[in-house]
């Protein structure tokens, strides 16, 4: 297994270290958390994880080979780089760029540039032969300055944040106001462990955030309305990206007209925007998770947002599920999210 570092995305940091771990375990790859730091993870797996992150992925920003982890002082760092031969990561004639990420408040920009320029000639030192190139670089160094640490190493992939904000819900042909971002229906998707090929449910679909990223890793998304005016949105939504769900129905998702789906992925109607057609959030949470019951098969999840004053941990124990995680996204003043995860026992 090889040592590597991810940078998470600083918006929900509970719920980007969740995402990161449920990618691994869906997708089947054995890890080791090595160190959780502020927005930053190290552990070690299967280099190929990397992939699957990259193409996966909401919240995690950087993915990396670690070389070295040392204290975020100059002596401490020469000598980490000393003992690491960075020299032999570059292969002769090839180029490299150095960058340095700090988190929050651990390091000043005057600090971080400086060790940025202080990494490029020890490195320089260790290979005679290399070249700083600092616009296209065939090989960038990334570190990382949290909690007074330097974690360090090469740069493997990065995860553009521009799709996701290009599919936000005003971007979307059809809009409506309740609609969540893409990015935490990613994430969702996610933790329910949504595999390529296996059939994600969304009974309350609206403008088909969570089935338009579930198609777009390659899962077969059915999406439930109970408005045709919704319903015909979300179809028109997942045109404009030129993806397909298995299905978009009219229906009540307190009589689901399926056997069997892998999971089930939502954020039910609550709040003034939405239409809750006279029941309460409390009621219609009971009837997601009663409907989903006889759907789901042993071991299978369901992953569900929330207002966090609705107590969905206990709604949910008490209708029979076993409670995985729950983590909570504060949207504005009125509304703080719990995104919970359950799984059939």
């Amino acid at each position: 297994m090889a040592k590597l570092f991810f940078l998470l995305s600083g918006e929900f940091e509970s719920l980007s270290f969740a995402e990161l771990k449920a990618i691994l375990e869906t997708e089947g790859y054995t890890y080791t958390v090595t160190e959780k730091l502020d927005q930053t993870v190290r552990l070690e797996a299967d280099v190929e994880c990397v992939r699957q992150v990259l193409r996966r992925s909401a919240y995690t920003r950087v993915c990396g080979l670690e070389l070295f982890t040392c204290e975020a002082d100059n002596d401490a760092v020469a000598e980490a780089v000393s003992s690491a031969n960075l020299g032999d990561v570059l292969e002769e004639g090839e180029t490299f760029g150095v960058r340095i990420r700090r988190i929050k408040e651990y390091s000043t920009k005057d600090a971080t540039m400086t060790l940025e320029s202080l990494l490029g000639k020890l490195i320089l030192q260790n290979a005679k032969r290399a070249k700083v190139n600092l616009d296209k670089p065939d090989k960038t160094f990334y570190g990382i300055l949290t909690n007074g640490k330097l974690i360090f190493g090469v740069k493997l992939a990065e995860i553009q944040p521009k799709p996701f904000v290009e599919r936000r819900p005003r971007k979307k042909p059809f809009f409506h106001p309740s609609a969540m971002n893409s990015k935490l229906a990613r994430c969702m998707v996610n933790l329910a462990h949504a595999r390529e090929g296996s059939c994600l449910l969304d009974p309350f679909c609206g403008t088909g955030t969570t089935i338009i990223e579930a198609a777009l890793i390659g899962v077969c998304a059915v999406g439930v309305d109970v408005q045709r005016r919704m319903a015909d949105g979300a179809r028109r939504n997942l045109r404009h990206f030129c993806l397909d769900a298995e299905a978009i129905v009219i229906a009540d998702a307190r009589k689901l007209p399926f056997t069997h789906v892998s999971c089930v992925v939502t954020d039910p109607p609550y709040g003034k925007s939405a239409t809750t057609l006279k029941s309460s959030t409390k009621a219609i949470v009971e009837g997601i998770f009663t409907s989903a019951r006889e759907l789901l098969s042993e071991g299978q999840r369901i992953c569900i947002a929330s207002p966090k004053t609705i107590g969905i941990q206990a709604i949910g124990t008490r209708l029979g599920y076993k409670h995985l995680e729950s983590h909570f996204a504060y949207v504005h003043r009125t509304l703080t999210r719990e995104v919970a995860v359950f799984e059939k026992p």
